[in-house]
């Protein structure tokens, strides 16, 4: 009976001593109030009243969203900004005895840190400088909470909140940079019309210039080749004529022509040199051909009367 009654305590014992860390947490133990071990994700046995574990410890990624601050900017504007911190415990121990409340350390660090930093700005380089910010907090928020036991691992501004007599004037100045920005892009798009209107404009007196000067040489060239033509023609004529043993004469007699064709019906006296007169004269062909070479008229006929009788003498 006595065998039965150990054996249960034995097992109630061993029982409670059983500890099971579930994973990505830790647990920090202490051995007659002094630290021991931190124990890792698995089973563990404890010695009961000697062991106790002095805190549990997650190992995620936490997020501390801090509340609004009131900042003062370098040109004395107050805003209320409100921060969230990512962070993660990578030191168990550091995070059991490095202070005594590392969440609340960190949110007022966070708070200290920002008021520093922004208090350094104008309120203009605030709005604009959030990337800034953040990686200035973040560098120095790691660097403090090494000694907790803490990785930050980033720090974002969440909102940025001017007083409402900033926020009337920067709508203004908005809406007045808006207005000048359309009224800088109406003018330059007319003037850009304005240039491609006159380019435009350029280009076809251009190709007007440029068609009449080609058609100018267009009929300057067919002119010139009539007349190369022409010219050819008329050698080729004179070629044949002498091949063909005209004598001089014909070829006087073609300069002739080609005077009566120069006069044609418009000229009221036709000048003709002496020099062809006498060609022509002597050439029988023209003469007979033109009557021009004849010295005189032909006599006229003298009519026969007939002889009348003198009925008185018969």
């Amino acid at each position: 009976m006595l065998f039965i009654i150990i054996a249960a305590i034995v097992l109630v014992i061993l029982f409670f001593s059983l500890k099971v860390v579930p994973q990505a947490r830790e647990y920090v133990i202490e051995r007659l109030g002094k630290y021991h071990t931190t124990w890792g994700a698995g089973l563990h046995i404890i010695i009961p009243v000697i062991d106790r574990i002095a805190k549990k410890v997650t190992l995620k990624e936490q997020v501390l969203d801090s509340a609004p601050q009131p900042v003062i900017t370098k040109d004395n504007v107050t805003m209320q900004i409100d921060t969230v911190v990512y962070f993660k415990v990578f030191d168990a121990q550091l995070f059991t005895y490095g202070a005594v409340n590392p969440i609340s350390a960190l949110e007022n660090l966070t708070a200290t840190t920002l008021r520093n930093i922004v208090g350094e700005m104008e309120l203009d380089d605030t709005l604009t400088s959030r990337d800034t910010i953040n990686g200035k907090m973040t560098e120095i928020l790691d660097t403090a909470t090494d000694q907790w036991g803490i990785k930050v691992n980033r720090v974002e501004l969440k909102n940025i909140m001017p007083p409402a007599a900033i926020q009337n004037a920067m709508e203004k100045q908005m809406k007045a940079e808006r207005d000048r920005r359309e009224t800088l892009l109406e003018a330059e798009g007319h003037k850009a019309a304005v240039i491609t209107r006159a380019e435009g404009d350029k280009q076809a007196l251009v190709l007007a210039a440029e068609g009449e000067r080609d058609a100018r040489i267009a009929r300057a060239e067919g002119e010139a080749k009539a007349i190369l033509l022409a010219k050819q023609a008329e050698a080729d004529g004179l070629a044949a004529l002498k091949k063909a043993g005209v004598d001089a004469a014909v070829l006087e007699l073609k300069k002739f022509e080609a005077l009566v064709a120069l006069a044609d019906g418009k000229a009221s006296k036709i000048i003709i040199p002496s020099d062809v007169v006498d060609m022509t004269k002597s050439n029988l062909l023209f003469s007979e051909a033109t009557g021009l070479g004849d010295a005189t008229k032909p006599a006229n006929e003298i009519p026969v009367t007939e002889k009348k009788t003198d009925p008185c003498c018969d």
